[in-house]
């Protein structure tokens, strides 16, 4: 009986993640923030916008910035695979979509396994990591997706789906 009481604790203090991998490495963000997965499609480019913004989709109705998290990091662009999706997560009150090399699973880690990112790794530009996950000899960097992008390129996106959308009516 104990030991279900543990378990069910356990489960209470694990975190629910989707695992993602971008340039070899793993990244997760909470599964409560996604809100759908999809294959990769065509992306209308949106002129004079940042690098890292590949453009917009209509995903069942609705205009999507789109974003490419190996240029938002300053990673290496890579090759669009069979693999690749667009990962679709709330962050600041508007969907947005990002683009990754692969989801790689669904993950429940509990939050002892989960440790604050060091000082020395992060500075301004890497705000958006909020940890860093241990499990089973593997590390995932736990994404803040609210953080991903600033106010003011939040903002620029609205302002990019607002204008989008204006066009399609």
């Amino acid at each position: 009986m104990e030991t279900d009481i543990r378990e069910i604790a356990l489960d209470d203090s694990a975190e629910q993640l989707v695992v993602m991998e971008i340039s070899g490495e793993r990244y997760g963000v909470s599964i409560g923030a996604v809100s759908t997965i999809i294959r990769m499609q065509e992306v209308t480019s949106i002129p004079r916008t940042p690098n890292f913004v590949e453009g917009v989709i209509n995903l069942r109705g609705s205009i999507i910035p789109v974003i490419d998290l190996r240029k938002r990091f300053g990673l290496p662009v890579g090759e669009i695979t069979k693999a690749s999706r667009i990962v679709v997560v709330e962050a600041a009150d508007q969907m947005i979509g990002m683009m990754v090399d692969a989801v790689c699973e669904t993950l429940k880690l509990p939050q002892d396994a989960i440790e604050p990112p060091s000082p020395i790794v992060v500075n301004v530009d890497s705000a958006y990591v909020r940890g860093v996950g241990k499990q089973d000899g593997r590390l995932v960097i736990l994404l803040d997706v609210e953080k991903v992008l600033s106010a003011k390129e939040n903002d620029l996106l609205s302002k990019i789906k607002v204008e989008d959308s204006k066009k399609a009516a």
